[in-house]
């Protein structure tokens, strides 16, 4: 009988891709490698047909499948083709920059014994300046209640029968929520660290408006981040460097609140609440472009728009 450090976990891991280039093929084999030596592992990829074909025969290891769920989000519908495929109860489903060791692995699925959807916490490493800079708003989001990442982990008959709309941005709220509106308890598991390697700058950058965008599934976040670029304005025309002073500060502290949380100073510098002040200048700006572009029709998502960033739980929970 194995040893229960080497047993095979109760559960499958669900990667969702779609890859225009295989440049990280290699350490991405060697991940899903060592995936495959401790969970199930189904590999759902919406890459080209050439592309398709060498991940295929580069991963006899793990299942290999194309996408069977229509929908403008191709992370979506990959996520809910792996969930209708799936042979095991509790899934986690991750972004293919998203690094399980085992620990943490048997972690999520040890917590989906008492909840219906796990939300874990990712960190960056390795942590180059623009890592840093996402990391100031996980910091902020970790003090206002917590933070989105690239994984989340969910009881299969929480969702199976219904499923979720594959035709929104912000793809893991839109599966939180319609897992909860059907009765499920959610855990904001802001204790449960998964690393998460960091995409490129020029990824980073198109990511920015992206992100911004999903400011409007979160109505009440949306108001109060509309509302920082003409109070930085007014500070600035004021020419108030106590004011622009008091308003940094209180950021930094407010990602400080985010850094204590759950024990998170054992996985961020204190230097990454710095990080925060450039986070929320950003945003001052990106949430005004999210704005105009909701009125263009959605934000650019491959090949074409999606205007709705999620469905509001109280909709979802009147078509349960």
């Amino acid at each position: 009988m194995p040893s229960p450090e080497r047993a095979r976990l109760d559960g499958e891991y669900v990667l969702p891709l779609r890859w225009d280039h295989d440049a990280e093929l290699a350490e991405q084999t060697a991940y899903l490698r060592e995936l495959a030596d401790v969970i199930d592992v189904t590999v759902v990829d919406g890459s080209d047909a050439t592309a398709f074909a060498q991940h295929l025969e580069t991963w006899p290891f793990v299942r290999h499948v194309a996408p069977m769920v229509g929908g403008r989000n191709g992370k979506a519908r990959g996520a809910m083709t792996g969930i209708r495929l799936s042979r095991h109860e509790k899934l986690i489903i991750a972004d293919d920059d998203v690094r399980y060791d085992r620990a943490a692995l048997a972690a999520v699925l040890d917590r989906l014994g008492r909840s219906d959807f796990v939300r874990p916490q990712n960190v960056f490493s390795p942590a180059p300046w623009h890592a840093r800079w996402d990391t100031g708003r996980s910091l902020l989001n970790r003090a206002l209640g917590g933070d989105f990442s690239g994984t989340v982990a969910l009881r299969r008959s929480a969702l199976l029968v219904r499923g979720y709309d594959t035709d929104v941005l912000f793809e893991n709220l839109e599966l939180e929520r319609t897992v909860a509106a059907g009765g499920g308890r959610v855990d904001v598991a802001s204790d449960l660290y998964v690393m998460r390697r960091p995409a490129d700058v020029r990824r980073f950058w198109e990511q920015r408006v992206r992100q911004a965008y999903d400011d409007w599934a979160q109505p009440l976040r949306l108001l109060r981040e509309l509302a920082l670029l003409p109070a930085i304005a007014s500070l600035v025309r004021a020419r108030s460097g106590r004011g622009l002073a008091v308003f940094a500060g209180t950021v930094v502290a407010l990602a400080a609140v985010g850094r204590a949380r759950a024990g998170g100073r054992a996985h961020f510098r204190a230097t990454d609440c710095l990080w925060a002040v450039l986070w929320v200048l950003e945003r001052s700006l990106t949430v005004w472009i999210a704005v105009l572009l909701r009125f263009r029709g959605g934000v650019r998502y491959r090949d074409g728009r999606i205007p709705r960033a999620a469905t509001p739980l109280r909709t979802l929970r009147r078509t349960t």
